[in-house]
């Protein structure tokens, strides 16, 4: 069958039960073609295609009846368009003709072969307009006491809806058609088993009284289309009742579902048996987000790497830490290696990363890969559905699960969804050469909040939403004092904390990862670690350290780094034999080859560096191409005269704040030199900023450091520690989940750092 509808108080009208039961009824069945009838133009038309929760048209007929596309492609349908473009006389025409009544005004939206006019009832029945049209040679409609529409002679949604059917060869007892307003009559009036569903415009229920093919439902927008279903034999002679109306989802306990790709343990295998061990996370998160799970009954999803010989034994629920959280259980999502090389190890990072990260000359798109990712999210998305108590709290991370607010919001409409984007966002024009960026877009303005960590990140999300769907921004809040305005690239003065999409309110925040203080004191005093931090002092006795600590990937701006050094020991020869780069360079995982040829860059810029300056006792750069202990990192940082930390793009870094809460904790006076475009320059004052894309202005930034008198290298320093002591990873859980509630977070004001709530 074909369900042709009408789209404002009709496909997008009625109570929300009734409009979830009708679109899990069309996606259901792929024999039912959709087309949407719109008085609005394709332009106007295209936000819904980016709701995941409507099912996609498979035609649209739009600008009331005057331009025909596939739903697809979005493709005009020819030869149908042909012939209506063959009588248009023109915009510009009717326009002009429409001059001669100024109290008619022309429509300020988006409009195609046609010209639409807002205009009072009384002006509607001059017979100077009738005539007007007449001359024009146009179809004149007027429609909902309101709206007056010029349109190419013979065209209405009813003349477009026939030649559709007629093209497309479906038997015209196979159409349903759906309306509410006066300019779905020519439609309502084909000759179709038709519904003019609840609420109604008068005038329409008039015209169509008498009609036997015509039923006035008493539903309202899809309610009423449900009801003809039933009315008209579709689907059976229950209808969408028949399909019971809609599949109750079974729900679970989990009051707080956590939706991360990594368990909070670790799997490995011996002897081809899974074994479990505690977490080596880079930085607190995993704990922090455990913490929440002390007092409430809650799951953690995440994948688990199976293989075929597993799939009939495979564990899906598991207990986490049966002592320290009882309540708390980790439903495994079963993932196939080649599953995760594709969604996670390929895709995410071949296509996803570079694009975030500004880098969207080194993307790659495939599609089957695309494909791969939805399928994954997908059954993220089941298995969260399946664990969530009513109305549970879901908590979902960063961009490799973009996608399953969408699938979930469909499965289950009564849940609060929030999702934290842990990586950069970036502007419009760099976010929408994604091919996808509609349905991304489309799935995370399901949720009820979204955050990042800084503000810039907000507003650039906020600017790409606002081109995929029309949005009302309802508050907006100062970012000072938590964050930097002004002299930073990624600074703003004011932040959106709320958007109305038309269908739903999403809030919005930004809430800086803090650190897992505790783990660098731990650090601290582990046995050994004051010898190697003697070792170390002993070791560059004389001469100033130059550290560097980062992953191997071009975002981090490495190369460029070593340029800079380069420069600045051409330009200051001073310093030769007097400061030492030690550059630790954690490397990417094996599959991931497309850091290959940026490392062996590296390494020859290295060789360069080394053979034109090094001396008898003196190595000017050090270069590590592997992971520390975390302990022998955190020596490193307390021994740093400066922590250079340039990444050309960063969503925040925490490098920069395990290194100020190490000096801090250790009395020293290191200098932070920090790019402006890592999302911590937003936050950190005290740091020295620098533009990572300058090689001149690395150099000197770096030079400054190195000879900053120590009172005002201090007073920096404190300033650093007060705002990475007080904001750490606690505070940040804290304010998140507190914001998702519409809570006002416990202590959020500081002597030493201010902050202010960002909900």
């Amino acid at each position: 069958m074909l369900l042709a509808t009408d789209l404002d108080g009709t496909f997008l009208g009625g109570d929300p039960e009734a409009r979830l039961s009708l679109y899990q009824t069309i996606a259901a069945h792929p024999d039912i073609k959709l087309a949407y009838i719109s008085g609005r133009s394709l332009e106007a038309i295209l936000p819904l295609l980016s709701d995941p929760t409507l099912p996609q048209p498979d035609y649209i007929v739009a600008d009331v009846g005057a331009s025909l596309y596939y739903g697809d492609n979005l493709q005009s349908i020819q030869p149908l368009q042909n012939e209506i473009d063959a009588s248009w006389p023109g915009e510009s025409r009717i326009a002009s003709a429409m001059q001669r009544f100024p109290d008619i005004v022309r429509q300020d939206e988006p409009q195609l072969r046609r010209c639409s006019y807002y205009c009072p009832p009384e002006l509607a029945k001059d017979q100077a307009l009738t005539k007007l049209a007449q001359e024009l040679d146009c179809e004149m409609l007027y429609s909902a006491g309101r709206y007056l529409d010029f349109l190419p002679k013979g065209v209405n949604k009813g003349s477009s809806l026939k030649k559709l059917v007629e093209w497309i060869e479906i038997d015209a007892e196979e159409v349903l058609v759906a309306g509410d307003t006066m300019n779905d009559l020519a439609m309502l009036t084909a000759g179709f088993k038709s519904v003019c569903v609840g609420g109604s415009e008068p005038a329409l229920l008039e015209q169509t009284q008498n009609q036997t093919r015509v039923m006035h439902a008493e539903e309202t927008g899809c309610g009423g289309i449900i009801e003809a279903f039933a009315h008209f034999g579709f689907l059976g002679a229950h209808g969408v009742a028949a399909e019971n109306r809609r599949d109750e989802t079974q729900t679970g306990k989990a009051e707080l579902v956590m939706v991360y790709h990594r368990l909070p343990y670790e799997e490995y295998r011996v002897d081809g048996k899974i074994q479990r061990r505690r977490p080596t996370s880079p930085n607190g998160i995993i704990p922090t987000l455990l913490s929440f799970f002390a007092n409430q009954r809650g799951s953690w999803i995440a994948w688990s790497i199976y293989e075929e010989d597993d799939e009939e034994d495979f564990v899906t629920h598991t207990s986490v830490d049966a002592k320290q959280y009882p309540l708390l259980t980790a439903a495994r999502v079963p993932l196939t290696k080649v599953q995760v090389d594709t969604f996670y190890k390929r895709f995410s990072k071949e296509a996803f990363w570079p694009t975030l990260h500004t880098f969207w000359e080194r993307a790659h798109f495939r599609e089957d890969d695309w494909e791969v990712y939805c399928e994954v999210n997908r059954a993220f998305a089941e298995r969260t559905a399946e664990e969530a108590a009513e109305g549970a709290l879901i908590w979902i991370h960063d961009y490799n699960l973009w996608m399953v607010p969408a699938y979930l919001r469909e499965m289950r409409p009564d849940l609060r969804i929030a999702f934290f984007h842990h990586t950069y966002f970036p502007s419009a024009d760099v976010f929408n050469v994604l091919p996808w960026r509609r349905e991304i877009i489309g799935s995370l303005l399901q949720c009820d909040y979204v955050a990042f960590h800084i503000p810039r990140q907000v507003e650039n999300f906020v600017d790409v939403a606002r081109g995929v769907v029309p949005l009302t921004t309802l508050s907006q809040q100062s970012c000072a004092p938590r964050f930097l305005t002004y002299g930073c690239a990624v600074g703003l003065e004011t932040m959106t904390t709320a958007v109305d999409t038309g269908s739903r309110v999403v809030r919005l925040g930004a809430h800086p990862v803090g650190l897992d203080i505790g783990r660098i004191q731990n650090a601290l005093e582990m046995e050994g670690a004051s010898s190697r931090m003697a070792e170390l002092r002993e070791e560059f006795s004389g001469v100033k350290l130059i550290l560097s600590v980062e992953r191997l990937d071009y975002t981090k701006g490495v190369l460029e780094k070593l340029q800079a050094y380069e420069l600045l020991l051409d330009e200051n020869p001073e310093l030769r034999g007097k400061v030492t780069l030690v550059s630790i360079c954690v490397p990417a995982a094996r599959e991931m080859t497309i850091y290959n040829e940026l490392q062996t860059q590296i390494e020859q810029t290295i060789g360069h560096i080394n053979g034109r300056f090094a001396d008898v006792g003196w190595t000017p750069v050090q270069f590590y191409f592997r992971g520390f202990p975390f302990e022998e990192v955190v020596a490193w940082y307390a021994m740093a005269d400066v922590m250079w930390i340039t990444p050309l793009r960063d969503g925040l870094n925490l490098v920069a704040k395990e290194f100020a809460a190490t000096q801090g904790m250790t009395q020293g006076c290191g200098v932070l030199v920090l790019s402006e475009f890592a999302g911590a320059a937003a936050e950190l004052k005290g740091a020295i900023l620098t533009n990572p894309h300058d090689r001149r202005d690395l150099a000197r930034t770096c030079y400054l450091a190195l000879n900053l008198p120590r009172a005002d290298a201090e007073a920096r320093l404190r300033q650093l520690n007060d705002i990475v002591s007080y904001n750490d990873i606690r505070r940040w859980g804290d304010e998140f989940i507190a914001a998702i509630k519409g809570e006002e977070p416990e202590g959020t004001e500081s002597p030493a750092n201010p902050s202010t709530n960002l909900v």
